[in-house]
């Protein structure tokens, strides 16, 4: 990205930012087919575009429930693709990428962009626009246990100028328990997801495997999509995926909330926060929604979420 193209971003953004500073918390919220959306990112016209939009079998597609290691595996399918390019068109290094941020207009100018394109999106699956199932897009998709996606969540939003900021923890939690957050409730995602975790267009991964064993988890992706990466290039991507130097380089991707995307990328930051009793509450509405299912057994709640 040229300085003037970063300037104008930043510019966009702070202006984005005053138009919503003196908003009440109820005015950030958009709700569409029964979701809440932040309306300083999403809109009407979007979702609309999104019925029609022309998706390719090439495409790499991401899928998270916000805060579930999005940012992070995102930046690791750019290095991923950047590595399998075997041509010499340039792919951009920072659009936004997630689907239902863009504008009508900027999904219309995807049509212009070499394969494979990468993009995002933390849509329930039920959302997620029919074209890209109609094509076969392979979906990489990313859980974390909910303990820990609900602390980020909460510490996202607080930081986040773009999002309205809750009062307290024990509020967030509340209402994150509910489903009354953005994109719905985590349990809905995730048992939507369980449903079709054996889909041969879909990969599923959690945060907690990819701090455990990084590089097997890039072999993983680039087994995935058929990519052709050298052992050496494998590496590359793992040196330059680590949390730490993601963090480090935040700056030059995520401008000055960089902190907030990349907060602390840590297991077990949920016992600082969780009460006896909402620990006590999330191990029920686990054992409620995903015990015995193949994503609940992924997720390894008794390893990460049990004191």
């Amino acid at each position: 990205m040229s300085t003037a193209e970063m300037e104008e971003r930043i510019r966009l953004y702070e202006e984005r930012i005053a138009k919503f500073q003196n908003k009440k918390p109820e005015e950030f919220i958009m709700e569409y087919k029964g979701y809440q959306y932040p309306v300083t990112l999403c809109s009407l016209d979007t979702f609309k575009a999104l019925e029609t939009f022309e998706a390719r079998r090439e495409d790499v597609m991401l899928v998270s429930y916000p805060k579930c290691g999005f940012n992070w595996v995102l930046q690791l399918l750019r290095y991923i693709v950047s590595c399998n390019k075997t041509n010499n068109e340039e792919h951009p290094k920072h659009e936004v990428p997630i689907i239902e941020f863009r504008s009508p207009e900027r999904l219309q100018e995807l049509k212009n962009s070499p394969s494979p394109r990468v993009f995002g999106t933390h849509l329930h699956y039920d959302e997620i626009p029919a074209p890209f199932f109609k094509k076969k897009t392979k979906m990489v998709v990313v859980f974390r246990n909910p303990k820990d996606t609900v602390v980020s969540y909460f510490h996202f939003c607080n930081g986040n100028p773009l999002l309205p900021s809750c009062s307290s923890w024990d509020e967030f939690f509340n209402k994150f328990m509910a489903g009354d957050v953005f994109w719905g409730s985590y349990f809905s995602h995730a048992i939507a997801w369980n449903k079709h975790i054996d889909d041969e267009d879909v990969m599923l991964l959690t945060f907690e495997e990819l701090k455990e064993d990084l590089t097997g988890g890039i072999k993983k992706i680039v087994d995935f999509y058929g990519f052709s990466l050298s052992e050496e290039q494998i590496q590359s991507v793992a040196d330059r995926g680590t949390f730490k130097s993601m963090k480090d380089n935040s700056r030059n991707t995520h401008f000055n909330l960089g902190d907030v995307f990349f907060r602390k990328g840590e297991i077990g930051d949920w016992k600082n926060h969780f009460s006896d009793l909402q620990s006590e509450e999330m191990d029920a509405k686990f054992e409620e929604c995903l015990a015995g299912t193949k994503l609940g057994a992924k997720l390894k709640y008794d390893l990460y979420c049990k004191t």
